[in-house]
């Protein structure tokens, strides 16, 4: 579904996640990071947005980062180009600010 120069694009910084992930090895390294890192949940369908070759993905979802055990809730939006049927462009708006306090250890280093 991914073109090869497929680019994945996490606005961000001192968190695992933000970077521009290039190619098929970049989108399966941020997929599995991802995965390590965090339990996701979609409470509800997104809305999907399409007009020629972009679409907006723009929904809600709730989860836990694994290290701290800790809660967040993230309101997203995917903008997405597709180019001959393939995912060429991923550019990923995150509540950075819910994640991050999500992902902080405590002084003890407990979350």
């Amino acid at each position: 579904m991914s073109a090869e120069d497929i680019e994945w694009i996490i606005p961000g910084e001192n968190w695992p996640l933000a970077g521009t992930h290039r190619g098929p090895a970049g989108l399966a390294v941020l997929l599995q990071r991802a995965s390590d890192m965090l339990e996701i949940s979609y409470p509800e369908p997104p809305e999907f947005v399409a007009q020629g070759d972009r679409v907006l993905v723009v929904g809600f979802a709730s989860g836990k980062v694994k290290a701290t055990n800790r809660t967040f809730k993230d309101h997203f939006v995917f903008a997405i180009t597709v180019r001959n049927g393939k995912l060429t462009n991923i550019r990923e708006y995150i509540d950075t600010q819910a994640l991050a306090r999500a992902s902080q250890m405590d002084a003890s280093g407990l979350a």
